[in-house]
């Protein structure tokens, strides 16, 4: 990936984009209202990286991957490698334990708080999900609040959409749809 630039590629859920550089994939979106939208969200924040219509080795498998998850099949991407230079080490560490999540699984922000030593952490967690630019390569969409409710979700569809790739997953229980209970 010497140099850097981004695309745009059809999933079962929409069209997502990707943005990478030399040091890896810098971000990735799941599918706004249209495609304008994504690659805007995907560029926010970003230096200008041009529009590629073939990507790098690296690049086309990670979109593979990507594609191959969100149409049900059991993929973890750790494969892809992120350039997570701009990421706060927390992020970072939230980050690597979301990774490890596997497909059809979640976890709650409390339980990774956990794991990072401190419960009291389960918002920082949150913020740090919703801050996410590599969705769904780390896995935030695996990650539920308090009593396996959805919890926010910052892509397009917002926990609509959560809630349908963790379907996608088989990883819901019955009741995550229905919302009785709550």
């Amino acid at each position: 990936m010497r140099e850097g630039g981004h695309t745009l590629f059809p999933t079962a859920i929409g069209t997502c984009g990707i943005a990478w550089g030399p040091a890896g994939v810098v971000a990735v979106q799941l599918p706004e209202a249209d495609a304008p939208r994504t690659r805007a969200r995907l560029l926010k924040g970003l230096p200008p990286l041009p529009a590629v219509d073939q990507p790098p080795a690296a690049v086309q498998a990670a979109i593979a991957g990507v594609q191959a998850l969100l149409k049900g099949e059991a993929r973890d991407l750790l494969e892809i490698e992120l350039d997570m230079a701009k990421l706060t080490p927390f992020q970072r560490q939230v980050y690597a334990i979301a990774r490890a999540i596997p497909p059809g699984q979640t976890r709650t922000y409390g339980e990774i708080a956990r794991e990072l030593g401190d419960v009291g952490l389960s918002r920082a967690v949150g913020q740090a999900m919703g801050h996410n630019p590599f969705a769904p390569i780390v896995p935030c969409h695996r990650v539920l609040a308090a009593g396996n409710r959805p919890g926010g979700f910052s892509a397009g569809g917002g926990a609509v959409t959560k809630l349908r790739m963790l379907a996608i997953e088989g990883a819901l229980e019955p009741d995550l749809f229905d919302g009785e209970g709550r």
